[in-house]
């Protein structure tokens, strides 16, 4: 290997070679990532230049993190590697020596540079060169629990509306069938609750990789108990899901009307609650704003702790648009993320979608990523929010909702009946639409800023505490937002 060593980038006294090259692409990524992602994921690995310099062995502390190091910073390790090498290198992920890890089911716990036929070789291309990772088999794993392996708790992004689920889901993945038993989550669509439900069962795997985890829909709950009617096969459905150490359902609202369906969910609750094993669930409502469920139903639903997602604040969407484009192998400057983020306000999944919009943008006229490039992108997107969600808009739903005349939006009048309703048009305001406070409070019959940025707090501190009002709000964005 030639010396490829400089002043600028490597301490002279360092001799290794591999410590010398992982020297050089710290320094350059320390510059790249923001500090906490550095000092998180970064920082801790290690690494070890193969004595015939065929690959470079990247040590990493458990396989969650693997997982993550690898889909979200292997591809610019890569080709920082092989900038400061001057061709490529092999790079192979592998958990650390110091740190052994339980195997799931069927997989070998050899070493993991050993052979094992449940490790399969996977390429990454960078550079139009492909470099080997190793990849384990988790197929026939994944199919008998439904669980995705990519959903865990490295890879959510925290923030104040998620973080109350979160710590939730993290008790529940390390001390299943004790406390938040059942477990009901609740938020609207594409807020993360499917994503903290497979983090759950990846979690409890893989510190119990016996234990029997199931993640299933509704619907498909419902389809079991209609196939075991027709089949005459309800001894295998009690078998399935009676047995069960963690039953992940998602979205029980689609229990709806539907009353055999409840009857066996019933049964199924029941007994895995006597044998101590764990239910989460998770719904659009909470479960006293569910229709059409079984009173009994309702009451074992909300017998556990019940924990709203919110949709995410500016700078959790911020962070979520940085991080996921550096999994697409793009670094989103910080102001277009915040242009963005600004911009898309009500889910995770419609960040992605933008997020997919700017990038396919970018690749397709060859440009790089700014502010107008976003704007361009999301042209009809900006059209249709601007268009769709005004002040005066938002004004007629609120008061449409609470029965009371648009005039009293602008009026002096202060009843409760009329207060309360003015606070959280002026909370929604401030909360879809890009106007400023005093531009709210002009067009609330003149009120001062201050007016308006108390009940912008008020609404928001209420919303985290009275499920009521966080559902009325549902509503309300949800009609806003077409």
């Amino acid at each position: 290997m030639k010396d490829f060593r400089s002043k600028a980038l490597f301490d002279p006294s360092v001799t290794d070679a591999g410590l010398a090259l992982w020297n050089g692409c710290l320094e350059q990524l320390a510059q790249e990532l923001p500090e906490q992602q550095f000092n998180t994921w970064i920082r801790p690995l290690s690494v070890e230049l193969k004595e015939d310099e065929s690959k470079l062995v990247v040590f990493v502390g458990n396989r969650f993190k693997m997982d993550w190091v690898r889909a979200q910073y292997l591809q610019r390790i890569s080709q920082l590697v092989e900038k400061l090498y001057g061709q490529p290198l092999s790079i192979d992920l592998t958990l650390s020596p110091r740190e052994p890890q339980t195997a799931p089911p069927g997989i070998s716990s050899a070493h993991p540079l050993s052979p094992n036929p449940h490790v399969l070789s996977s390429h990454v291309q960078v550079g139009g060169d492909s470099i080997p990772i190793h990849v384990e088999d988790k197929t026939s794993q994944a199919s008998k629990n439904r669980l995705n392996v990519s959903l865990t708790f490295q890879s959510l992004i925290e923030g104040t509306a998620n973080r109350m689920a979160r710590a939730a889901a993290m008790h529940v993945a390390s001390s299943p069938g004790q406390l938040y038993n059942p477990l009901f989550i609740y938020g609207g669509v594409g807020l993360g609750k499917t994503h903290l439900m497979h983090a759950i069962g990846n979690q409890l795997l893989h510190d119990q990789p016996q234990a029997k985890v199931l993640y299933v829909h509704a619907e498909q709950f419902v389809s079991d108990v209609v196939r075991s009617y027709q089949r005459k096969t309800f001894d295998e459905f009690k078998d399935k899901y009676h047995s069960l150490d963690l039953l992940l359902i998602d979205d029980v609202q689609f229990f709806a009307n539907k009353d055999r369906t409840q009857e066996e969910f019933f049964n199924a609750f029941e007994a895995l609650l006597a044998k101590k094993s764990h239910i989460v669930m998770t719904s659009d409502t909470y479960p006293k704003g569910l229709t059409d469920i079984h009173e009994r139903l309702v009451s074992r639903f909300d017998s556990g702790l019940t924990v709203a997602i919110e949709p995410p604040e500016l700078e959790m969407r911020v962070a979520i648009l940085i991080n996921k484009s550096l999994a697409e192998g793009t670094d989103m400057p910080e102001e277009v993320a915040f242009f963005v983020a600004k911009n898309v306000r009500s889910n995770v999944r419609e960040l992605e979608g933008a997020l997919r919009k700017i990038l396919a943008y970018s690749r397709f006229n060859q440009k790089e990523v700014s502010i107008q490039l976003a704007r361009d992108a999301l042209r009809d997107l900006l059209s249709l929010q601007n268009r769709l969600i005004s002040v005066d808009n938002i004004q007629k739903t609120v008061a449409d909702y609470y029965k009371i005349k648009v005039a009293d939006m602008y009026s002096k009048k202060r009843p409760a009946s009329i207060a309360r309703p003015r606070q959280i048009a002026m909370y929604l305001a401030k909360e879809l639409t890009q106007k400023s406070l005093p531009e709210i409070g002009d067009l609330f019959g003149g009120r001062d800023h201050t007016t308006v940025l108390h009940a912008v707090r008020k609404i928001g501190a209420e919303r985290q505490q009275a499920a009521e009002l966080n559902q009325q709000l549902h509503v309300l964005e949800q009609t806003l937002k077409g």
